[in-house]
């Protein structure tokens, strides 16, 4: 009788227990992605960490425990991260995104320590062209300041080597070119001739060929522009680099209306992912075009900020300051357009709601800048506008970012680029208030980041490395660049992610992992915040997610 009612027993429980397990199964949530046994950097307000990640629909459902989340949601995709670290996807704050693109078909003259290394790498380009050849030689990225004579280059080889091809070598910052002869000649540009905000160099009354801010446009805009298959081409192998390095959000600095256009046209065929926030370039017909459609805001592309430029660049001598260049008396620069144009414009971006985004290096384009700013932005606070670069500094302007809420956008590998030389442009005092990043974060309490790609290397760890170690790849200098100006690893972690995306009017929606957030994430064989300095540069990225959907890795 007994052993019957224990049978009885066993049976209701199971009986009872069936719809119990039943109703549990059926009371979890649903989601797209479960990622588990993660260190993940969430980059809240709090800097917290969690193990665990839903995600559904694109976005971040909830962060938590393994134990929590594996228990409240079921999901038709999962990912155990086995321990390593997870953070949100890198935002670039500053680069040049579709120039980036395009030259991934041209020279790459970046890393050339002489002259003769530079024709050497045009012999190579060209070696495998057809005999005839007479379209455009195109390079970039070589720097004088890394040769050991260290004078700017003149065309008499080029013009040797490429007599009926047109050739166009851009230094790394954009701010100066060499051209040869077919290419001078095909321009127009004759020994002699004048422009505002730009030189074009003459030596015993003929040309060199180089060309100085403004004046390199003299060629650019004559030369054709790639068809919309290979500009396609371009910006993918673009952005498969871009992912592969943790990048999934890009800050593109000075684009046409007609390239907006071309990228919308690219984005409704489904053939580009990576997000954009495009700045238009200060045009006049960009200007019109803007005003008249509106600002684009879209989950992959968004305008609604102009790029102006006060200055050129300190390497090239075209930084705008307050005094003369230390080891060029008589030269202190210029600004590319005269200060009543930017009194005149800037009123105009303001009164149409419009972000306005001016790159300016030396101290005096800083301060005609920063005065302009705070007198527009007097009665129509909130604008984020920002000063790209913020490179040279007076220590009696710092305060103009924090009263007029000006955006320092900062790009901490140019410090350790230019470190070698800049003392020398600058003198030993005036360089004490050039790439002070801890001194710009202070005015307003967040300071976004970028690489300024390709005048600089793509890597966000770069930036990350340069931004707290203050040191070159080889260690160098000991103790760090001016380390007093260092940034923490948290601050580098936000400058990268949340911060980038408030510069653009984003936080809202990317830059931390917290829930209805864009699940755009990335998975790290190294953890940023605990990994010795040394060992920084070697991270590598595992996976790359977009809206909750890989875009690369295993």
């Amino acid at each position: 009788m007994f052993k019957l009612f224990s049978q009885g027993i066993r049976v209701s429980l199971f009986l009872v227990a069936v719809p119990a397990l039943f109703l549990s199964s059926c009371s979890r949530s649903t989601a797209d992605l479960l990622v588990t046994h993660a260190t993940i950097y969430t980059v809240d307000s709090t800097f917290s960490t969690a193990e665990a990640m839903a995600i559904k629909d694109g976005k971040v459902l909830e962060t938590g425990t393994t134990a929590a989340l594996t228990a409240k949601y079921t999901a038709t995709q999962t990912l155990d991260a086995q321990g390593k670290s997870i953070y949100p996807g890198f935002i670039d704050a500053h680069c040049h995104f579709v120039g980036y693109a395009n030259g991934l078909t041209t020279c790459d003259l970046t890393g050339t320590d002489s002259w003769a290394a530079i024709l050497q790498r045009l012999d190579d380009f060209t070696k495998n062209q057809p005999a005839g050849d007479t379209s455009w030689v195109i390079g970039r990225g070589w720097d004088q300041n890394d040769w050991a004579v260290k004078q700017f280059p003149v065309n008499d080889l080029l013009n040797q080597r490429f007599p009926n091809r047109p050739v166009l070598l851009t230094r790394v910052d954009g701010h100066a070119a060499i051209a040869n002869k077919k290419a001078l000649d095909m321009a127009g540009v004759k020994a002699g001739q004048t422009l505002p905000g730009g030189a074009i160099v003459v030596q015993n009354g003929r040309l060199t060929g180089l060309l100085v801010d403004n004046a390199t446009d003299l060629i650019e805009k004559i030369i054709p522009d790639p068809t919309a298959t290979q500009l396609l081409a371009g910006l993918q192998k673009a952005e498969a680099n871009c992912f592969a390095v943790g990048l999934t959000s890009l800050q593109d600095c000075g684009q046409s209306f007609g390239m907006v256009e071309q990228l919308q046209r690219f984005y409704a065929q489904q053939a580009l992912q990576m997000r954009l926030f495009v700045m238009l370039s200060d045009k006049a017909s960009n200007y019109s075009w803007a005003f008249a459609n509106g600002k684009i805001i879209t989950p992959q592309l968004k305008v609604s900020s102009f790029k102006l430029y006060a200055d050129g660049a300190l390497g090239s001598r075209g930084a705008c300051l307050l005094q003369h260049y230390s080891d060029a008396p008589g030269n202190s620069g210029f600004l590319l357009k005269d200060k009543a144009y930017f009194d005149s414009i800037l009123p105009i971006i303001a009164i149409k709601g419009w972000q306005a985004c001016t790159h300016a290096i030396g101290d005096s384009a800083n301060r005609t800048i920063l005065n302009i700013y705070n007198r527009v932005l007097t009665n129509v606070p909130g604008m984020r506008w920002r000063i790209e670069h913020a490179q040279v500094i007076d220590s009696e302007d710092f305060d103009l970012f924090g009263s007029g809420g000006v955006v320092p956008s900062v790009q901490p590998t140019h410090a350790t680029s230019d470190m070698y030389w800049a003392a020398d442009r600058l003198g030993p005092k005036r360089v004490a208030g050039a790439y002070a990043y801890k001194q710009l974060l202070q005015q307003l309490g967040w300071l976004p980041l970028g690489t300024d790609f390709p005048v600089e290397d793509i890597s966000p760890f770069k930036t990350f490395y340069a931004a707290t170690a203050r040191k070159d790849a080889k260690g160098f200098p000991e103790g760090g660049f001016q380390a007093e100006n260092a940034l923490t690893r948290e601050q580098a972690l936000r400058g990268m992610t949340i911060w980038a995306a408030k510069a653009a009017f984003e936080e809202q929606e990317k830059g931390s992992l917290e829930r209805g957030k864009l699940a755009d994430f990335i998975l790290l064989d190294t953890d940023l915040m605990q990994a010795p300095e040394a060992n920084l540069l070697q991270t590598k990225v595992l996976q790359t997610w977009l809206g909750g959907k890989k875009v690369y890795g295993q």
